[in-house]
């Protein structure tokens, strides 16, 4: 039972770190492109065209910063999933 609830608790908090890392890739770079590409467009009256050219960079930044962090994740938990079987005595081909 206490095993149980050690196992439920790491994968809560491993979840919760997932969410807060992707939300940051998600939110971070948008902040960054609103506030730099605004003030860059006021500074050479190119408005809306930088900030949208930030915007969509911002975009795809969000994208790879994201996969890395998944492919992370899948890496461990295959690399778990791998040590658990060879615990229990399996033998993997």
């Amino acid at each position: 039972m206490i095993e149980e609830k050690k196992e439920s608790k790491s994968n809560w908090v491993v979840g919760f770190e997932i969410f807060s890392r992707v939300s940051a890739w998600v939110i971070g770079p948008i902040i960054v492109a609103l506030i730099f590409g605004k003030t860059l467009d006021l500074y050479f009256g190119t408005a809306p065209w930088i900030f949208l050219t930030l915007t969509v960079l911002s975009f795809f930044i969000s994208i790879i910063g994201i996969w890395r962090i998944l492919v992370k994740y899948i890496k461990n938990l295959e690399r778990e999933l791998k040590e658990k079987k060879n615990d229990t005595g399996e033998h993997t081909n």
